[in-house]
């Protein structure tokens, strides 16, 4: 793009008196030649030394020839900047006023931290920063009795970067910004501008240490026509930073991250550890903003006092209060399938009970209830808006850290944890940590939701540490597997706990989630699956639960069966996953429960001897006599055997890869076949035949029924039996 041509010198300078220090070569020198181009009456600084501030040279004198027999005003002037007062004097007696300086005149003394000198550090800051502000003191009187003034500071990349080498340098070239910010402060009522000027020159100073194609191309020239705007009157520009190099130029300014208040309220202290919990937070940079003065900081302050004072520690944190009874408890108990057929439901059912005792995913409710009355998950997306038909519960982590009691007040504190970009979507990590009455922490939940369609917005990509990870099943077969009915008034029963989503009782609003019928809650699934296993490994105690942690992968509908697979690991580790029988999908994965101690209740499954056994028995010895002629069938068999109406034991004939083993299946089932241990026993014998038995009910199948019929010549034994 080309710019369109200004009129010829529109912005000048007739009548103004221009200091500029260090004006013999490099920068200082493109400065004056400028300024006096363009009608203003010049002071030339220059010491006359090289950049280490050695030896002496006529400099300034050669700049102010320039200028005059370019037809300008100038005088040379000699004086070191920590005489200042002497600069500006000369300004005085040759022009009478001054109303523009430039701090221009800088010396460099590099070495490593280890090395520099109290000289080479006090003779930096002389120059930079100390002469700086002596100019401009010497100037401040006059300024102000002209009701006008334009001052520049020169600081560096060093400075706002910091260089290696550098260290006395880089202090005074930052020191210059913090004190043109408040010389910029000070002067507005009078009419004076302050602004700071970031250089990249090819000068005596960069000499050697910018690389040489750079260097060439770095010519000071391009930058003075930036300062020369600075210091014109139609500028209006105080406090800036203004970095140039090259013919660019770009605004340099300090931004705040949006910050993390570090405690809960107003009468509590810090702790190390608090700070390192939310240390993510508190270096967060991703809603950063800049403040232009120290008020607006003081206010933000202010804001969080007054939020602590409130209770509210966090805009992005909700407290609530969570009451409960027995009454809630035996409700949520109903809701994840207790049952009275069950004896051993009863401490959960029944408040006089001796054992009575509330599940373990009970007490996420608490911090639940308090993240879906709140805006939480919203104002964590800040890139644009949603709906709930966009969020889906995605995993559930839940630890207690004592003994809940059975009735209660508890006081839940939630809060934004992490957000993770995953580019189809973000997912919100929210953490709610609830505390009985005492101030006693019982039980902790992280909760991450997935937010459909909101994501690529440049967030981070991996979740932090502090999110509890999911826990792959082992590769070995379950070392237990319980299979649990749900019915169909189940979704209906669980949400009287407290969740109401439309979405698990009204089918209007299933449809627009895009399912046929209302689904069973993914908290319920969880809470059905936990139960199992606190039954098989947990000695059916609550007090023997310490954390659970599952992700929700597929819905369930109300009335399908669950079978919970399950693998005792070390450190009292129980990994489990939740698979629904009637499709063999998996519904809970990469899930866990830990536990304070197991104490294994015996798989009366795995210990019962049935007739049918030897029929299997028979098949494996065939399958393995005759493999390819097995591979041939190429499918996978799951055999349900039941005994007294309950499912007793369960055999996979996988004759894709010639196996035939006890347990569930690994993998998905092609037919899956219940029957009864007599009539599977009858059936082998051929007293019984296949058709007879489908159609009186006593042979069910689901999956590939067709493929059942290639088993016939696999099921005839008469060995072993």
């Amino acid at each position: 793009m080309v710019a369109p041509k200004e009129p010829a010198q529109r912005l000048r300078y007739d009548g103004r008196v221009v200091v500029v220090t260090g004006a013999g070569a490099g920068l200082g020198r493109e400065y004056a030649l400028l300024f006096g181009s363009r009608g203003a009456k010049v002071v030339v600084n220059d010491l006359g030394g090289n950049f280490h501030g050695q030896g002496k040279s006529n400099a300034a004198d050669k700049v102010v020839e320039e200028i005059r027999a370019a037809g300008g005003v100038a005088v040379p002037d000699y004086n070191s900047v920590v005489d200042g007062d002497k600069i500006v004097q000369t300004a005085l007696e040759n022009f009478g006023r001054i109303d523009v300086l430039v701090n221009n005149a800088g010396i460099l003394r590099d070495r490593s931290l280890a090395r520099i000198s109290d000289e080479d550090w006090n003779l930096i800051h002389d120059v930079h920063l100390k002469g700086s502000f002596l100019t401009t003191r010497a100037a401040w009187p006059v300024m102000k009795k002209q009701n006008y003034g334009r001052i520049i500071m020169t600081s560096s990349n060093s400075g706002v970067y910091g260089n290696f080498g550098q260290a006395n340098y880089s202090a005074a070239k930052l020191g210059l910004v913090g004190l043109a910010n408040t010389v910029a402060i000070e002067g507005a009522k009078n009419n004076i501008h302050c602004n700071v000027i970031v250089p990249t020159a090819a000068s005596r100073m960069t000499e050697g240490i910018l690389p040489e194609i750079l260097f060439n191309e770095l010519k000071p020239k391009l930058i003075a026509p930036v300062v020369a705007y600075l210091c014109h009157e139609s500028c209006d520009d105080t406090g800036a930073i203004i970095e140039s190099a090259a013919g660019w130029a770009t605004k340099v300014h300090f931004v705040r991250g949006k910050g993390c208040v570090l405690r809960t309220a107003i009468d509590e202290d810090v702790s190390p550890e608090y700070v390192e919990k939310v240390w993510n937070r508190v270096t967060d940079m991703s809603e950063a903003r800049h403040l232009n003065a120290i008020g607006e900081a003081s206010l933000s302050l202010v804001g969080v006092l007054e939020r602590l004072r409130d209770g509210k520690n966090d805009e992005n944190s909700v407290t609530e209060t969570f009451r409960y009874g027995f009454k809630d408890a035996i409700l949520y108990a109903l809701g994840v399938g207790a049952s009275v057929t069950d004896p051993t439901d009863l401490k959960f059912l029944y408040e006089n009970n001796p054992d009575f005792g509330v599940l373990p995913t009970f007490f996420i409710l608490p911090g639940l209830l308090a993240v879906m009355g709140s805006s939480l998950t919203a104002s964590a997306i800040k890139h644009t808006t949603f709906d709930l038909t966009n969020i889906l519960h995605g995993e559930q982590y839940i630890e207690l850290f004592e003994a809940p009691p059975t009735e209660g007040v508890l006081t839940t504190t939630s809060t934004v944890l992490d957000v993770v970009d995953k580019k189809s979507g973000a997912l919100v990590i929210t953490q709610s940590d609830s505390y009985d009455e005492q101030g006693t922490l019982i039980a902790r939940n992280q909760s991450s939701t997935f937010v459909v369609g909101v994501g690529n917005f440049n967030g981070k990509t991996k979740a932090s540490p502090e999110v509890k990870p999911l826990v792959p099943n082992p590769k070995r077969s379950p070392d237990a597997s319980v299979e649990v009915p749900t019915h169909k008034n189940q979704a209906a029963v669980y949400r009287l706990s407290g969740d109401l989503n439309p979405m698990h009782i009204d089918p209007s609003f299933s449809a627009i989630a895009g399912y046929k019928v209302p689904i069973l809650h993914g908290l319920c699934t969880m809470g059905v699956s936990v139960k199992a296993v606190l039954k098989q490994f947990g000695g059916d105690d609550p007090a023997l639960f310490r954390a659970a942690k599952v992700r929700f992968s597929k819905p369930v509908l109300p009335g399908q069966t669950l079978r919970v697979d399950m693998w005792k690991e070390p450190n009292n580790r129980v990994c489990f996953r939740t698979v629904v029988v009637e499709t063999n999908t998996e519904v809970l994965s990469g899930a866990y429960v830990d536990f304070k101690q197991i104490v294994i209740k015996p798989n009366m499954t795995a210990a019962v001897d049935l007739q049918s056994d030897a029929v299997f028995a028979g098949i494996k010895d065939r399958v393995a006599e005759n493999e390819a002629k097995a591979k041939a069938i190429n499918a996978v068999f799951l055999y349900k055997i039941t005994s007294g109406g309950k499912v007793a034991k369960e055999w996979v004939l996988d004759l894709k890869n010639a196996k035939v083993y006890e347990g569930p299946v690994q993998g998905k089932a092609d037919t899956t076949m219940t029957i009864a241990d007599g009539d599977m026993l009858e059936l082998a014998l051929g007293k019984l035949q296949p058709q007879t038995a489908f159609m009186k009910g006593k042979l069910k199948i689901t999956g590939n029924i067709m493929l059942a019929q290639k088993l016939a010549p696999l099921l005839k034994t008469e060995a072993k039996l």
